[in-house]
């Protein structure tokens, strides 16, 4: 874990350096005077409706578990994606799967299974919309070649997940197979997680609900598209939605590498990048990348603190509870 936090925080001094690298720092102050308030009230508003949305489709998927009210799913939703951000190498994903399971009859691993489907739908959902963009702006090879990767590994990962749901019993008789190469005890904790986290996909079995949070979740996404094209205005530069597409696209990727708390480096490297593809100066680009960092990441603070005294965890509770739920 400290090699991760080591490298992560190594990796965004790079990006952070690469970002800022030639450019004149009270140029791009200058450009922060100019900025109009109305769209960046916009763009406030817009995300926290994207929040909303991210917990209700939460909801929905742990629908065939337990039916939770849409008030704690915010709440929880609000305190993980604070997590999410500020503890490194992506530890925080175990927040949320760990305060519904203390919140409700879920199991850990059940709940830790719903995020695996919501990530999967995420995918997907980013992936149809770079495949519409396509149809009307010319992207890099790097970015369609980079695509086309991800969309066979999320395929590929997908197979796995029905492929546990559907053929169940015979999916655990090849994982059986591999675990009895391991000790007595731990085969049956690993086989244990195995069943509460299958259990945690069992909303694929219903076709006509799969459908409806595929479309959820391109509705989520295009909803941050406006997010962004508010920011665009706010600060005014003339680029058409599908700039915003591209740039979203990019970001995704960008913050998915594990840095250090908080997306730094990784984050403003990918607007710049996102943004040159479109003739944006790398002035008006960083100032672009630091505003939209900054009001996303105070965003998430402030709604995680608001719900922490509701919700509160520690790394070390949720190893605990994991290690307490491998032996029920």
């Amino acid at each position: 874990m400290n090699k991760k936090i080591f490298v992560g925080i190594l990796l965004s001094i790079i990006l952070v350096y690469l970002s800022v690298r030639g450019i004149n720092i009270n140029e791009t102050i200058d450009i922060f005077k100019n900025i109009k308030w109305l769209p960046v009230a916009a763009f406030i508003i817009i995300i926290l409706f994207m929040q909303f949305l991210r917990s209700y489709r939460w909801g929905v998927i742990l629908k065939p578990l337990q039916k939770i009210d849409q008030l704690t799913l915010f709440s929880v939703t609000s305190v993980g994606f604070l997590a999410i951000a500020a503890i490194p190498a992506r530890l925080g994903e175990l927040a949320r799967p760990y305060l519904i399971s203390k919140k409700s009859s879920v199991k850990f691993s059940s709940a830790f299974g719903t995020i695996i489907i919501e990530r999967a739908l995420d995918g997907l959902a980013v992936l149809f919309i770079m495949i519409i963009a396509l149809l009307f702006v010319d992207l890099p090879s790097w970015m369609i070649k980079s695509g086309i990767i991800f969309l066979l590994i999320t395929l590929i990962f997908i197979s796995c997940i029905v492929s546990l749901i559907w053929q169940r019993e015979r999916s655990l008789k090849i994982i059986n197979r591999i675990l009895n190469k391991f000790p007595g005890k731990l085969t049956l904790a690993i086989e244990r997680i195995i069943h509460h986290l299958i259990d945690g996909f069992k909303i694929i079995t219903d076709i006509k609900m799969l459908f409806y949070l595929f479309f959820l979740s391109v509705f989520i996404w295009l909803i941050d598209v406006m997010a962004i094209y508010a920011l665009f205005l706010a600060f005014g530069f003339n680029l058409p939605v599908l700039a915003s597409v591209v740039l979203m696209i990019i970001l995704i990727a960008g913050i998915a590498i594990p840095t250090a708390p908080g997306y730094i480096g990784n984050w403003h490297f990918a607007c710049i990048l996102g943004l040159s593809l479109f003739g944006v100066a790398k002035p008006e680009a960083l100032s672009f990348a630091l505003v939209y960092h900054f009001l996303s990441i105070v965003f998430i603070i402030v709604l995680g603190i608001i719900f922490l005294p509701f919700n509160k965890f520690s790394i070390a509770d949720i190893k605990t509870y994991a290690a307490k739920t491998k032996e029920s």
